[in-house]
């Protein structure tokens, strides 16, 4: 497959990053489940550890296309991507400048790792490029961002971010998982560095746990120095599998944005909801940012409960869509932040970033919008 022409994106997911069957011309790829390789007369030294097997190399060009980059890795999991990312870049006497929206498991490491290895960092008090640009310091080497940010998807400009750290010199870097590179290639804005949990929209069947890093050969090569030391590779039989549910990336993703359109307009209207967080709604404070760089408004949603509703009572009325802690599955789940994603952090942090106990996080799925209608209104009628 010639992956410098352009190509559609159904077809990188189907066919990029393909192992070919030489041996007996079968459909999909091969499994190379070996941990010992050839290093006799070979060009490459394969070994797992080494992020180089056979299926390992091959399903990174995939990732890599489908964000417009030279190069990419996969890794045991997102936080294992954006970890190994950040101490490839970042030493003893270095500073991050790091979105205040962001997951927030990536918010527990950087408070509880950093100091350990002497790298100090600063969280933006908002998410505009102004917001950035006061918190960089002279020592600063990298930016991070998150949009649509976890969970109330708030959109950041990627194109102000870049250009500002461009011109001092910094490197930038994205977790672009919610969006998915069905929906958003950031690369075209001028970042540098794309992570995504892969375990989310690229698994897309809740049971893969992994992670990705895109950019260019320089930067990827760096990432790799630190890496193969750390030791955060992915096992081939989940790289195969990985490999297999990205084929229908681009359907599924645009199946679920599709439907995550429907449902948040039909909740912003809701008796029992008080506010829903969505960048396609022109209510969304960033609605006409969203447009500029997003192909699609993605398929994930907040919303809130009007507080006489407990929305634990509510979520376990719920008959269709489930109560899970991950998202991006072809299921619809829902989940509490404050009990979740952001459960590391301290009540008064959670307030501070917009993390109210009212507020359930909806990932939208595949199944019919009139179910999922369905069994929200019940679930509603049933705690009222």
């Amino acid at each position: 497959m010639d992956t410098n022409k352009k190509l559609g994106v159904n077809t990188i997911c189907t066919h990029v990053g393909e192992v070919k069957d030489k041996q007996f011309k079968g459909a999909v790829s091969p499994m190379y489940l070996s941990s010992s390789y050839e290093f006799l007369d070979v060009d490459v030294k394969r070994y797992p550890r080494y992020f180089n097997t056979p299926n390992q190399e091959f399903l990174s060009k995939k990732i890599a296309a489908l964000e417009g980059m030279e190069a990419a890795m996969i890794f045991g999991s997102g936080m294992a991507a954006i970890s190994h990312m950040f101490l490839a870049f970042l030493q003893k006497g270095d500073h991050l400048v790091v979105q205040n929206t962001l997951y927030g498991g990536t918010v527990n490491f950087i408070k509880e790792e950093f100091p350990k290895y002497g790298i100090e960092y600063t969280f933006t008090s908002g998410y505009k490029a102004k917001d950035f640009e006061a918190a960089i310091q002279e020592n600063t080497k990298l930016i991070h961002i998150e949009t649509p940010s976890n969970p109330l998807l708030t959109i950041t400009d990627i194109r102000d971010v870049t250009e500002l750290a461009k011109s001092k010199d910094i490197l930038t870097s994205i977790d672009n998982t919610f969006a998915s590179p069905i929906n958003q290639n950031p690369k075209e804005f001028g970042i540098d560095l794309v992570m995504h949990s892969a375990t989310k929209y690229f698994g897309g069947h809740s049971d893969i746990c992994a992670g990705a890093v895109a950019g260019s050969e320089i930067n990827i090569q760096r990432i790799w120095e630190v890496s193969k030391n750390l030791g955060g590779s992915l096992s081939d039989m989940t790289v195969w599998m990985l490999e297999r549910s990205m084929k229908t990336l681009g359907l599924r993703v645009k199946a679920q944005t599709k439907n995550a359109f429907k449902l948040a307009k039909w909740l912003n209207k809701h008796n029992n909801v008080s506010k829903v967080y969505y960048p396609g709604l022109k209510s969304h404070p960033e609605h006409k940012l969203a447009t500029t760089q997003m192909k699609g408004f993605g398929a994930m949603l907040s919303f809130e409960l009007k507080p006489e509703l407990d929305s634990h009572k509510f979520q376990k009325a719920l008959k269709l869509i489930k109560s899970s802690m991950s998202l991006a599955g072809v299921e619809s789940t829902m989940i509490s932040p404050h009990l979740t994603s952001h459960a590391l952090l301290t009540p008064q942090e959670r307030e501070a970033v917009g993390i109210s106990d009212q507020l359930i996080r909806f990932s939208v799925g595949i199944e019919d919008v009139a179910d999922l209608k369905e069994d929200i209104e019940q679930a509603m009628n049933d705690i009222i």
